[in-house]
């Protein structure tokens, strides 16, 4: 950890006296200007008025008042103002649907963000009947110094991560072992692209393979499990190299997959190159969004593009790519299709599947009609 003087710093008045404390966010929010103080006493119109005029609030009462009151806030916030609701029209196209959406979601996640709860030096929480968090936070932040302040709404994506890297997720292309994710770095939830990894017919040639952008290191596994004699995984975010490290020894692969640092390509090249890149052509809020959006198809583009130059004689790449996009009018199935060509590459095949999480078939969903007609493919590319 930084000394807290190179640190964002929060600063509030309390008991008459000035306080400050390390800021901490993964979404990368600065820390507020203004903050109150709040406990047991506080009512939730009152809680949610403060927040929306911009005070956050730092918690001094139960701990489990503090999720009460949160819960309470996220039910005015997602009712809106009545006049809101009243007036504003319908989308008008696909596009204009995901644009309020993701600016409601933001503003949901600005609000909610502003119930602050404090952490001591050791990442324990100085509040009556809280949780010992101090193994969730560690995992996530690192050994600390000082004390710090969180955001509930973050502090409980933290526990729930560490929860999830406990007892991992079932992955049934691998026979029911299971991967164990990090916290963030995208957990392999929606089963359906591990499963064309683990179904589409492998190259000539398993001597090796590259999996670009491995986060859990999943799609690895999976190929090494599959008969791939050597599969270099590679990955630039710190997190998800030591999740898909940890993954390979505790899945017994460590010989035969190997962990790399690279934005994108490892050198040299493979009979079979696999990525499954962010499936949204879309600005991440927030450093823990680049798992699903990727401005301007940054990745998918990278992939695209250096796929023939790594690829052996007689290799294909593997672009596994959900048509999402497609149907929020995000991106077109031309441009995809002119990218692939203007790569230098061929389609030889595709395999197609549907979701089956259960948004896809939520008719409350506000992007329900994009996600009912979703597929997911595996692009079978060769170069030339």
């Amino acid at each position: 950890m930084y000394p807290l003087s190179t640190q964002q710093v929060i600063e509030w008045t309390e008991d008459g006296r000035d306080r400050a404390a390390h800021w901490r966010s993964e979404s990368g929010a600065p820390p507020p200007r203004r903050v109150g103080i709040a406990d047991d006493r506080m009512s939730a119109d009152t809680a949610y008025r403060l927040v929306c005029e911009g005070t956050a609030l730092l918690w001094r009462g139960d701990y489990q008042g503090a999720r009460q009151l949160l819960t309470a806030l996220a039910r005015r916030i997602d009712r809106g103002p009545r006049r809101t609701r009243e007036r504003r029209a319908a989308a008008a196209s696909p596009a204009e649907a995901f644009h309020r959406h993701r600016q409601a979601t933001s503003r949901r996640a600005r609000l909610l963000g502003m119930l602050l709860v404090p952490l001591d030096a050791d990442l324990s929480v100085p509040l009556r009947r809280a949780p010992d968090v101090r193994e969730a936070c560690t995992e996530a932040y690192g050994v600390a110094h000082a004390p710090s302040v969180v955001s509930l709404r973050e502090l409980l994506g933290l526990i729930g991560a560490h929860e999830w890297r406990e007892k991992g997720v079932e992955v049934p292309a691998l026979g029911g072992d299971r991967v164990h994710p990090h916290y963030g770095v995208f957990a392999p939830v929606r089963g359906e692209y591990v499963d064309l990894v683990a179904e589409a017919p492998l190259p000539a040639s398993r001597s090796a393979a590259f999996d670009i952008g491995t986060g859990t290191g999943v799609l690895a596994a999976v190929l090494a499990r599959r008969g791939v004699d050597r599969v270099v995984a590679t990955d630039q975010d710190a997190r998800a190299l030591r999740c898909a490290r940890e993954n390979v020894v505790r899945l017994g692969l460590s010989g035969r997959v190997e962990v790399a640092e690279a934005d994108l390509f490892p050198p040299g090249r493979a009979p079979l190159v696999v990525c499954n890149p962010p499936w949204l052509p879309a600005r991440p809020s927030s450093p823990l969004e680049y798992a699903v959006y990727d401005p301007s198809s940054r990745m998918l583009r990278g992939f695209l593009n250096g796929l023939a130059g790594h690829l052996s004689p007689g290799g294909e790449g593997w672009l596994i790519l959900s048509d999402l996009a497609e149907h929020l009018g995000l991106r077109p199935r031309e441009e995809l299709l002119a990218a692939i060509a203007a790569a230098g590459l061929t389609v030889v095949d595709r395999l197609d599947t549907r979701p089956v999480h259960p948004r896809a078939a939520d008719p409350a969903d506000p992007l329900h009609s994009a996600r009912a007609a979703e597929v997911t493919s595996l692009w079978r590319l060769t170069a030339g």
